[in-house]
């Protein structure tokens, strides 16, 4: 029996521009960022406030507080969120600009 040939689906042929190395590392930083349930969730509550107590967000996940804190380090040090020492608590809010670039990032994926 002989084979039948298949037609091979045809891909869009356009040039492409590769982003420099530069701009992909900033979307996988920011996208390793975001790539937990609890950091989004983290990301989303910090935007519907102008700023959040980590005891505030602790509350609002079924968390850990060591789990919570481990979550804000690698928001933190991606720069997604900024946080300010206020006595014994630290206030936590959203980094605006790096949301922004987070978007425009994604956008031109």
């Amino acid at each position: 029996m002989a084979k039948k040939k298949t037609a091979k689906p045809e891909c869009d042929a356009r040039p492409v521009s590769l982003p420099d190395d530069a701009t992909a590392e900033e979307l996988a930083q920011l996208a390793w960022a975001v790539a937990h349930p609890a950091r989004v969730r983290i990301v989303r509550l910090l935007i519907s406030r102008e700023a959040c107590v980590c005891g505030e967000i602790v509350a609002e996940l079924p968390l850990a507080q060591s789990t919570v804190s481990q979550h804000l380090k690698i928001l933190k040090e991606s720069g997604m969120i900024q946080g300010e020492i206020d006595g014994p608590k630290v206030c936590y809010c959203i980094n605006a600009s790096k949301l922004d670039a987070l978007k425009k990032l994604i956008a031109n994926l």
